[in-house]
C-alpha cells in the first residue's frame, strides 16, 4: 500500500500540529548478498576495534505506526535495541506522545535513554504569529534538558520559496527561532531533503542560502545523508565546506542503484516530487557510512540519528533493531 506522510498523519490523528507532507512509504527488502557482505565486513572490523559511535539515536518517524499504538512499549523496546538517544516529531499528541515533558523524560530515564531533539512544526519558522506556541515548546524542551528543536521540512512553502531572496526570509525565520531558543539554552537546526540542493541561476541553492544567512551562534543543521545522496551531492564535501555547521546527521541508507531502478520499474505509483522510495536497512545500501560518518565527526557532528522509511520483508521495529545492530558494531574507516 502506498502511504504518504500527510495521509498517515491524517489517518492516525497526527496531522493537527504539523504541515509535514511526505515521502512515499512502500514495503521493501534488502538484497541478501548486500546484507551479508555488509554484516561480514562490520563484524570483522569489530573484532579488532571498538565501535566508533558510543551513543546513537533514532528518529521516531521510523516506527510511527507502532508508536501511535503504544508509545511507552515502543520507547522501551528501542532502548533495549541500544538506542540511547531519541529524536521525536510533532503530531497531535505533541512531541512527548501524550505525556508531559517530565513524564516523557522519566520514562526514558527508566529505560536508559534520553530525548535530545525533535522535529517540530515548520510554521514556527515561517509564521511569526506562531511564536507563542514555539516558546511553549522551548520551555518544555528546556525543562528536560533537550538540545535541539529542528525544522524538518519547508516543502509545503515551495509555492512562496522560489528565489534565493525568498530563502533568505526562511533563514531570517530560523535566526528568530534561534534567538528564542538560545535564551533557554537550546539550539535550532534545519533538516534537509533533496530539493534544497537544486541550484538557482547564480549557482547558489536553498541549502547554501540557509547556511550562509543563518547565524552559526544560533542555528545548526541536520544532514539527512539519504537525501544528500539522492540529490546527487557528496556528503563529505558539504561536511568539510561547512565545518561545524552540521551538528546532527540522519544515518539513513539508500538502496544501491540497480536495486533502486528495479523498484522504480515495478512501482505503479511514484510521486514525481519524491521519486522512488529507496530507504533500506542501514549498512545494506550504497552509502559508505564508515567513511562518511568519520568525516562527519571530524567536522563537528555530535549526533548520529538512525532513520528508515521503507521496509521490504520486515517490519519497522525489526528494521530498527537491525539498524541498531549495525550501529553498535560500526567502526569508522
Amino acid at each position: 500500500m502506498n502511504i504518504n506522510r500527510r495521509k498517515f498523519l491524517r489517518n492516525t490523528g497526527l496531522l493537527a500540529a504539523t504541515p509535514l507532507i511526505a515521502n512515499q512509504l512502500w514495503s521493501c527488502t534488502p538484497s541478501s548478498k548486500t546484507e551479508e557482505k555488509s554484516t561480514d565486513s562490520t563484524a570483522t572490523a569489530s573484532l579488532v576495534s571498538e565501535p566508533s559511535v558510543k551513543e546513537f539515536g533514532i528518529q521516531l518517524w521510523t516506527v510511527k505506526e507502532d508508536l501511535a499504538k503504544d508509545p511507552k512499549g515502543v520507547l522501551t523496546a528501542l532502548a533495549g535495541y541500544g538506542y540511547k538517544q531519541i529524536e521525536s516529531f510533532q503530531g497531535d499528541k505533541g512531541v512527548f506522545w501524550g505525556m508531559t515533558a517530565k513524564e516523557f523524560k522519566s520514562l526514558l530515564d527508566g529505560v536508559g535513554s534520553k530525548i535530545v531533539s525533535t522535529h517540530c512544526n515548520p510554521d514556527y519558522t515561517m509564521k511569526k504569529e506562531k511564536e507563542g506556541e514555539f516558546k511553549k515548546l522551548v520551555d518544555d524542551a528546556a525543562s528536560i534538558d533537550m538540545k535541539y528543536l529542528i525544522n524538518p521540512f519547508l516543502g509545503d512553502y515551495l509555492n512562496v520559496l522560489k528565489t534565493a531572496d525568498d530563502w533568505k526570509k526562511a533563514a531570517d525565520g530560523l535566526n528568530r527561532q534561534g534567538e528564542i531558543a538560545s535564551k533557554a539554552g537550546l539550539r535550532v537546526a534545519y533538516h534537509n531533503h533533496h530539493f534544497e540542493f537544486k541550484k538557482f541561476a547564480d549557482g547558489s541553492s536553498p541549502e547554501t542560502v540557509l547556511l550562509d544567512n543563518t547565524d552559526p551562534n544560533l542555528v545548526d543543521f541536520e544532514a539527512d545523508l539519504y537525501w544528500v545522496v539522492t540529490a546527487g551531492e557528496d556528503p563529505e564535501a558539504w561536511l568539510r565546506k561547512y565545518k561545524n555547521r552540521f551538528r546532527l546527521v540522519h544515518v539513513k541508507d539508500r538502496y544501491k542503484d540497480d536495486k533502486a531502478k528495479e523498484i522504480e520499474s515495478k512501482e505503479k505509483t511514484i510521486d514525481p516530487f519524491w521519486g522512488v522510495g529507496a530507504s533500506c536497512i542501514v549498512g545494506t545500501g550504497k552509502i559508505d557510512f564508515p567513511k562518511i560518518l568519520n568525516t562527519a565527526r571530524e567536522n563537528g557532528v555530535d549526533y548520529f540519528i538512525v532513520e528508515q522509511e521503507r521496509f521490504d520483508g520486515t517490519t519497522p521495529m525489526k528494521a530498527a533493531e537491525a539498524d541498531a545492530t549495525y550501529m553498535k558494531n560500526l567502526v569508522f574507516a
